[in-house]
């Protein structure tokens, strides 16, 4: 008597189920990865995937296996407009992997609109790294839950903006540089440290203005120049009576 087919491979609802198994463990949506590897130049990345992978034995049943590592993988950078924001990506950072519907080489390769050069779909091939997401293991913290920041992991140095007071604040214990040629302020400014000035200075040389001030100054303490004091205090030498000029300031 003939065996069936069913009876050699199962019933219907096992083919099902072993077909449904089959095509879900191959197709890739998102999963967390960690970064092997960066390219500035092209802007990519290598990535080993976060999550075990599955196989099929001999048997027919799924077990764990690791995915392989993702290579030229592009990174993500918030950018728009003319504007990037960039970060240093570095060995080790935890990111977020998204697998294109359809085969990305040609698009990838001169933007615009492509045909997909391959078939494939959500595959390991077509990946893209967004750089952000965190493990418990790897949580920062100190989160401001009421301003925006730009910042260290540590939240050592950070820029911040306050929607309450509209404020900018900006902490730095590494130091400030700005490059400018010109920098404005529309309104007053308080200083609280000293004050180095070393504008039309070479050296120990002046080779031009180096402050132009208009309006009314005020000083509050003395006022040296040159080593001098010429402050209130200060006196002349060469003082005497008559229409003659004393000399320089002591």
């Amino acid at each position: 008597m003939p065996v069936s087919l069913n009876s050699q491979v199962g019933s219907s609802e096992q083919m099902s189920e072993q077909l449904y198994n089959s095509i879900f463990s191959m197709l890739r949506v998102s999963m967390p990865g960690i970064i092997q590897s960066f390219d500035p130049i092209a802007c990519t990345c290598t990535v080993q995937p976060a999550i075990s992978g599955q196989v099929t034995d001999e048997a027919g049943d799924f077990k764990s296996a690791p995915l392989p590592l993702l290579v030229d993988v592009p990174v993500i950078f918030p950018r728009g407009g003319g504007c990037t924001i960039t970060f240093p990506v570095k060995a080790g950072d935890e990111c977020l992997v998204v697998f294109s519907d359809r085969c990305i080489d040609f698009w990838w390769q001169n933007g615009g609109v492509q045909e997909p050069v391959d078939p494939r779909q959500h595959d390991l091939s077509d990946a893209f790294a967004f750089i952000g997401p965190q493990s418990q293991a790897e949580v920062i913290g100190n989160i401001s839950t009421s301003t925006l920041q730009m910042r260290t992991d540590d939240g050592a140095a950070y820029i911040e903006l306050d929607p309450n007071s509209h404020a900018v604040n900006i902490v730095a214990p590494g130091g400030l540089n700005v490059t400018t040629p010109l920098a404005k302020f529309s309104q007053a400014v308080t200083i609280t440290g000293l004050l180095t000035w070393a504008g039309g200075m070479v050296g120990s040389l002046a080779t031009g203005t180096a402050a132009k001030i208009t309006g009314a100054i005020q000083f509050i303490g003395s006022l040296t120049s040159n080593g001098k004091d010429i402050s209130d205090s200060h006196t002349h030498s060469g003082v005497q009576t008559g229409s003659g000029n004393s000399g320089k300031v002591n």
